[in-house]
């Protein structure tokens, strides 16, 4: 407590050499600057991950269930009315997903074609994403197909009768004429009834939504499904609902809800963020070095009290914990500030958008750097930021210790 003290009245009363004040604040500056850097990265790492979880519930279903083994869900029709019947459930829907080879109008490419029931509105927002056309399942007794912008303008397709589109998947049964190439795979033409954006680039280069039954026909798919998307009852958790869905699908199938199914785009976000925090770690560490420095022009300063403590009775490891005390606050000092700053500047930047992405304004969703403050992260640097003036008050103490030996002989 003593240590503790002294070490305070060394870290905010005024030096006789005005030069041991300005490296004492250069010290604190550096790890303030250091400080306020990782809270604004981590803060702006939150801002893109929670840009991304927004634009999830645009197309992603509230739950999705996946075949644990195979592709598929055989006799998925009367899965599908299980849990149809429950409340945890507002609607439910199955899907048919693959690879197809798309031609319109003498252009072709390889889409992913997913296939939905009528219902598959009440499942997602997909409707809402329609930039041109009108989402239809069916235009008289022709099917409809939903393209994403990407594909859209890969082909030159637009909403209308002005050319069919044809989709064709490799035949899975049946035998196959050498003679004619063409006997080895299934076609089904659709008429282009709207485009959609969702604005992630997974969902918007290279997809068709089209009729459940016109998927089923192309792949051969009887009364199956590659997964069954799910969408939750009014004031029911999302926990509740897995725990629903699971008990129907038992080991058969994989649920997962939103964040489960991007978690390859997230976990880059998180490996990218913390890889990030580390590297800016090694900055702070180096940055509070210089607290060394300070710690040796502060040992010269107080040559004449190390010398009256040890007069007094002061043992060599009780001035060693003054100086490491010393180190430790003037770390800490300048990581609190630091925190402080890196929040009021996320803050600033939050709400009034002060620094801009570059690029064509027209062709960015967003124009100004999201950010968002966490709890947690907030959390992480604090204990981080004690940690490392921890290591360096050590440092420093080892060497104040060998200096005071040094100058009490001189004495």
């Amino acid at each position: 407590m003593v240590a503790l003290r002294i070490a305070l009245r060394y870290l905010f009363s005024r030096k006789r050499h005005n030069a041991v004040n300005v490296i004492s604040w250069i010290s604190v500056a550096g790890v303030a600057v250091a400080t306020a850097a990782i809270v604004c990265v981590l803060s702006v790492f939150n801002g893109f991950s929670s840009i991304a979880l927004s634009r999830l519930s645009a197309i992603d279903p509230d739950i999705k269930i996946s075949p644990v083994s195979g592709k598929t869900f055989e006799a998925v029709d009367s899965l599908t009315q299980k849990l149809a019947a429950l409340p945890q459930f507002a609607a439910v829907a199955p899907v048919v997903e693959e690879r197809a080879l798309a031609i319109y109008a003498g252009r072709q490419t390889p889409v992913t074609i997913k296939g939905v029931p009528e219902n598959y509105n009440e499942v997602t927002d997909i409707a809402g994403t329609v930039i041109d056309g009108e989402m239809l399942s069916k235009d008289g007794d022709y099917p409809c197909a939903a393209l994403s912008v990407g594909l859209a303008v890969g082909l030159n397709a637009r909403p209308g009768y002005y050319d069919l589109l044809c989709l064709y998947v490799p035949r899975r049964e049946g035998r196959i004429n050498p003679a004619n190439p063409m006997t080895a795979f299934i076609g089904d033409t659709l008429i282009v009834s709207a485009v959609y954006e969702v604005e992630q680039t997974d969902y918007d280069i290279d997809r068709a939504i089209v009729p459940l039954s016109t998927a089923r026909n192309l792949l051969d798919y009887d009364n199956m499904a590659t997964a069954i998307e799910l969408k939750l009852a009014p004031g029911i958790s999302v926990r509740q609902g897995m725990a629903a869905a699971e008990a129907v699908v038992g080991d058969t199938g994989l649920v997962e809800d939103r964040l489960m199914q991007q978690h390859e785009s997230f976990r880059m976000i998180s490996v990218e963020k913390w890889l990030t925090f580390l590297m800016l770690t090694f900055i702070l560490v180096i940055a509070s070095f210089n607290v060394i420095s300070t710690m040796s022009m502060l040992i010269i300063e107080k040559k004449d009290n190390i010398a009256t403590l040890r007069a007094l009775g002061a043992s060599p490891s009780m001035i060693s914990r003054i100086f490491l005390l010393e180190g430790w606050l003037i770390s800490f000092l300048g990581g609190i500030s630091g925190i402080i700053i890196g929040v009021i500047l996320c803050v600033a930047q939050q709400l009034g958008g002060f620094i801009k992405l570059g690029g064509d304004p027209s062709q960015l969703t967003i124009t100004e750097y999201p950010v968002r403050v966490e709890l947690w992260d907030i959390v992480v640097v604090t204990v981080l930021v004690a940690a490392v003036g921890l290591l360096i008050g050590f440092v420093a103490s080892r060497f104040s210790s060998v200096k005071s030996d040094d100058m009490t002989q001189e004495i």
